[in-house]
């Protein structure tokens, strides 16, 4: 599958932090979700695919082009939205519109106005009395109105109510129809993503820890719960993480299926994403 964004060995150092050679390819058509706990990386790493901090090691790869080499209007066929960037508060909608115009070249009037009607955005009122909500649905109408092939969303539905968020979901879904189109969202709302993404990325403490399609990782995955005997007796291939409460163990296990046939035994209850991270992130490890 032909990949929109590749990353290879990509590396940041920080004082206290480091991005850590991660190496994964982002297929175009595809929503991909990105998970980790704050400061795991996931803004450094939007980031650096759009050149808004430095590579110290590896490259970004863009329709297979190095980032390095293409001019910076490439960013034009990009649809962002990242934490703590606004705009100009003394703007209204409809002057924003007007700025927007004349900074993209394929800017769709049409487009944002019915954006502006769709999330009931006041044209008039300054950005800066918007409330969080409303900013947010505002940096989505001006994503979404300039043709853009690349979406990078950095806690795009965050400060969204639930109706909101499923209309934004809903629009995701129908832009990567075009298979040219695909979409990189950031989120610590797994629900959504648990609807949208077709791949989950998880990131911890600087490391990719899994890039996997998402129905087949939550196949992989299961949970078992057993006494500290049953326990001890599950190969260490099998257990990703475990947590021991006052019942017994909770086990986290991969290659579901191949323990189940060959530990018929045990019983391995479905799981979903959030749980796999908990385990990941909080989980004990062998």
């Amino acid at each position: 599958m032909e990949a929109a964004v590749s990353l290879k060995n990509v590396t940041k150092h920080y004082d206290q932090f480091t991005l850590d050679h991660i190496t994964m390819d982002i297929p175009k058509g595809s929503i991909v979700g990105l998970v980790g706990e704050n400061g795991a990386g996931k803004t450094t790493l939007l980031k650096m695919i759009l050149q808004m901090t430095s590579i110290q090691e590896g490259e970004v790869l863009v329709d297979g082009k190095n980032i390095k080499e293409l001019t910076p209007q490439w960013k034009e066929q990009a649809g962002v939205i990242l934490s703590g960037l606004e705009f100009a508060g003394q703007m209204n909608a409809r002057e924003l519109g007007n700025c927007m115009r004349r900074l993209y070249r394929n800017w769709q009037d049409d487009r944002f106005e019915k954006y502006l009607n769709d999330f009931q955005i006041d044209r008039h009122k300054n950005i800066k009395n918007y409330s969080k909500g409303m900013k947010r649905k505002l940096d989505l109408a001006v994503a979404l109105s300039h043709q853009a092939k690349l979406l990078l969303f950095d806690e795009a539905t965050s400060d969204l109510d639930p109706v909101v968020r499923d209309d934004i979901l809903d629009i995701l879904l129908e832009f990567i129809q075009d298979e040219e189109h695909t979409a990189v969202i950031s989120s610590h709302i797994i629900s959504d993503l648990e609807k949208a993404a077709d791949y989950i990325a998880f990131l911890h403490e600087g490391k990719l820890k899994f890039f996997m399609n998402k129905d087949e990782m939550l196949c992989q995955f299961g949970v078992v719960r057993c006494t500290p005997e049953d326990y001890r007796k599950i190969p260490d291939t099998y257990v990703q993480g475990f947590r021991k409460n006052q019942f017994g163990y909770e086990v986290l296990i991969q290659n579901k299926e191949e323990f189940q046939r060959k530990y018929p035994n045990y019983t391995v209850d479905y799981t979903t994403i959030e749980e796999i991270i908990v385990y990941y992130v909080k989980g004990g490890t062998r």
